[in-house]
């Protein structure tokens, strides 16, 4: 939540920067990636759901890199930005399974969304890729 307030607030003021949309999507996939994964160690997460994920962020992960490169900023997405919101939700169910609140079945739906959340983001990076790695604007 603060993460979005901060956001919103950047762009009110007009004072986001590159250096922030840089680090803003880094600093939400440390710290979802680290929840799920320990969530797959609790035995709630499914590993192959968790890998579709981690395997997604370290590719877009990569464009941003090759983007960077060519002197591009590419901030998160809209989509981006909705993958997050699915991620961390399932992240929270999948908690709430792991400490006996709701079923795995509940856990798994949420992450089966997450990961279908996030390949359609993953989608959005690709179709911009190529403009990107040009060094044009996303």
């Amino acid at each position: 939540a603060t993460d979005q307030v901060d956001g919103w607030l950047a762009r009110r003021r007009g004072t986001s920067s590159s250096l922030g949309k840089l680090l803003d999507p880094v600093a939400d996939k440390v710290l979802i990636l680290a929840a799920l994964v320990m969530l797959v160690a609790e035995g709630v997460a499914p590993a192959w759901m968790v890998a579709l994920i981690v395997v997604r962020e370290i590719l877009v992960s990569g464009l941003r890199l090759a983007a960077l490169e060519r002197g591009v900023v590419l901030g998160a997405r809209d989509l981006g930005r909705l993958k997050t919101w699915a991620q961390a939700i399932a992240a929270a169910v999948a908690g709430f399974a792991a400490a006996g609140a709701w079923s795995d079945e509940v856990a798994w739906w949420a992450l089966f969304f997450a990961v279908v959340a996030t390949w359609i983001s993953g989608l959005d990076y690709a179709r911009v890729a190529p403009r990107v790695l040009r060094g044009e604007s996303a």
